[in-house]
């Protein structure tokens, strides 16, 4: 692991009116690393990706990505930055009314000066690399769950990006399926040596996939370490989230509502 920060997140507060999400948020992801950010529902760990990922702006603090702190970027100043970038949407957001190959390709066709042969080759390739080989002219209603994750990573992929980030990868699978997305995640690691952060709460999936974990909870980072870490990690609240023990008090509806907004 390098010394040197490839995003480095400090004192990062965000607030939807009078409400605190985030609070003093900091937390460091290096090159190379799968980092995952782990934590129940309504925690702040969908906030924290948009902050990230540069689709929101928070209250205050800073997110430096390769020495630029996006959280001050104008968005003509942010988009040389996010070309680096690759985004798996949770339910992969594919684009209905286009191909699948088309949706591949659309960021190269988009953000590249590339002859449209050569952009058909890279959509092949990326379609390759995710087991969707022969698939491009597919309509996303055409593809299963799984598939249609598979397409949107390779969709995230297209450019090439140092950093891709993928928010509940393999929510709504079925286990087999599930399995194979991590372990799609883990050849991209692996194989293009690219810095990957994954937001989730499913727990299969963080020990199989991280090479560290960022604990949530209630908008603070409540633990950081690997996955042999965090298992021996003595705090209740964590052991409680690893051991799957419901809450013993009754259901607390500001609470619930408060976690369908906040991620």
């Amino acid at each position: 692991m390098n010394d040197e920060p490839l995003i480095s997140i400090r004192n990062l507060q965000t607030h939807y009116g009078t409400r605190q999400i985030l609070k003093n948020i900091n937390l460091d992801i290096y090159r190379g690393e799968t980092m995952v950010i782990l934590g129940r529902s309504g925690c702040g760990k969908s906030t924290l990706l948009r902050h990230v990922v540069g689709l929101a702006k928070p209250s205050s603090g800073e997110i430096i990505i390769k020495g630029r702190d996006i959280a001050k970027l104008s968005e003509e100043e942010m988009t040389p930055v996010l070309r680096k970038v690759g985004m798996l949407f949770q339910g992969a957001a594919l684009f209905n009314s286009m191909t699948v190959g088309d949706n591949v390709a659309m960021p190269l066709r988009e953000h590249t000066k590339l002859e449209p042969s050569t952009v058909k080759i890279m959509m092949r390739m990326k379609l390759e690399s995710v087991g969707l080989g022969g698939f491009e002219d597919f309509m996303p209603a055409q593809l299963s769950g799984g598939m249609k994750k598979r397409a949107g990573l390779a969709r995230a992929i297209a450019m090439d990006p140092e950093i891709l980030f993928c928010d509940e990868p393999s929510a709504g699978l079925d286990p087999v399926v599930a399995v194979g997305i991590d372990q799609l995640i883990i050849k991209l690691n692996q194989a293009l040596k690219m810095t990957i952060v994954v937001v989730t709460h499913e727990l299969s999936s963080v020990f199989l996939i991280a090479d560290r974990i960022a604990m949530l909870h209630s908008g603070n980072v409540l633990a950081i370490g690997t996955p042999e870490e965090l298992r021996a990690n003595p705090d209740p609240i964590i052991q409680q989230f690893l051991n799957r023990e419901a809450d013993e008090e009754n259901i607390d509806r500001e609470q619930y509502l408060r976690s369908l907004v906040e991620g």
